[in-house]
């Protein structure tokens, strides 16, 4: 029953912060709970992740399907100094989400406070939530950092 209460907290906070993604996911949630479908919450769990990063890269990848970015675009991506340090962010970017899914996996309990951080900052300070992973993985690379100076 915590389980559910905490969901239809979330799912309120979504529609608070206006975050559509945040409202729909536990909106589905619930209504899988409601439904008593609990034999699909173990996949959503072991296939989820995957399955969200997979429709991710499929819309960023759709400008070379429509065949908005040529040769020429993806060249200067090698020469440019925008392109170089897209690249060099890329690199920092996936390593944070592996630190990130790492942190979700050994402590799930962090998800609520990365959450909540998400709609302070997409509340006060126009941010766009791109999912626990990057949140999970910047809250890892800050306790990487304190562990560090803390020994």
């Amino acid at each position: 029953m915590n389980g559910f209460i905490f969901i239809l907290i979330i799912f309120f906070l979504g529609l608070v912060a206006r975050s559509s993604s945040l409202t729909i996911a536990a909106g589905l949630l619930l209504l899988i709970k409601l439904l008593k479908i609990r034999s699909l919450l173990p996949l959503l769990e072991e296939r989820g992740v995957e399955l969200g990063l997979l429709f991710l890269m499929i819309a960023v990848l759709v400008p070379l399907a429509l065949e908005r970015v040529g040769v020429k675009e993806i060249l200067l991506t090698f020469c440019s100094l925008p392109g170089i340090l897209a690249i060099a962010g890329g690199i920092i970017a996936t390593r944070l989400n592996g630190m990130g899914l790492n942190l979700l996996e050994s402590q799930p309990q962090v998800i609520l406070g990365l959450v909540i951080g998400s709609i302070i900052g997409i509340v006060f300070w126009k941010g766009v939530p791109v999912g626990p992973l990057m949140a999970g993985g910047v809250a890892a690379f800050f306790l990487y950092i304190i562990n560090l100076f803390c020994r």
